[in-house]
């Protein structure tokens, strides 16, 4: 081959799985169920399951679907969590990094029919997007936020231990949005070493947002 023309690359030969390196049990076996599924039912699955994302009682439109699906009741309650983790999983990730050629192409590797991966392509790029990742956002499990944060720089004059003794630290009071408040003393040592720590990994998510993968074209 002319060297004009080659072409080489390093790394994955396309960007890592939207499910991460492991897939969630649930869309294993989802997949799996998949097959043979009518597309008109599979659709009215879908529905209720993205109603349910949304917040909405889905329990009667479950009802009907499991009174007029010609599916074991095993069966169905498999395509439902798993369709309900899979769309999940997908919402919680930005569409600035997850693209939909790539979504697609997750599902096609778990062997999902291709008229189900349109279905599925349609609820998480779709027009209902926004409104699903604001539900989903108020739905999950959220830390209480910091509300205040003060610290002094204290020197212990008459203390037990002569190691101590006349050794600055640094006393932290937190105030969260949960009302609590934390109170806690680090030697300046520690805090130093946690500084440290600090700055070394901002640096590395820094370098982590620049790195792309190296390509040599002519």
């Amino acid at each position: 081959m002319s060297s004009s023309h080659a072409k080489v690359a390093v790394g994955a030969s396309k960007d890592s799985s939207f499910l991460g390196g492991r897939i969630p049990s649930e869309i294993e076996i989802m997949a799996k169920q998949l097959k043979d599924l009518d597309q008109e039912m599979f659709r009215k699955i879908l529905k209720a399951v993205v109603s349910a994302i949304e917040g909405k009682d889905c329990r009667e439109a479950m009802k009907v679907i499991a009174e007029n699906a010609a599916l074991p009741e095993e069966r169905l309650s498999y395509v439902v969590a798993g369709m309900y983790r899979l769309l999940k999983e997908a919402l919680r990730i930005p569409t600035s990094s997850l693209k939909q050629e790539v979504f697609k192409e997750d599902l096609r590797e778990l062997r999902i029919p291709e008229e189900f991966i349109t279905d599925f392509a349609s609820v998480v790029f779709g027009n209902r997007r926004t409104a699903l990742e604001a539900v989903a956002t108020q739905q999950g499990p959220r830390l209480p936020s910091l509300k205040d944060f003060r610290w002094r720089v204290d020197v212990a004059i008459s203390t037990s231990s002569l190691a101590r003794a006349l050794q600055p630290s640094i006393l932290m009071q937190m105030k969260l949005s949960d009302g609590k408040a934390h109170r806690f003393e680090v030697p300046v040592s520690k805090f130093q070493e946690l500084r440290y720590n600090v700055a070394l990994i901002l640096k590395e998510m820094n370098d982590l947002e620049k790195r792309s993968v190296l390509k040599i074209q002519d």
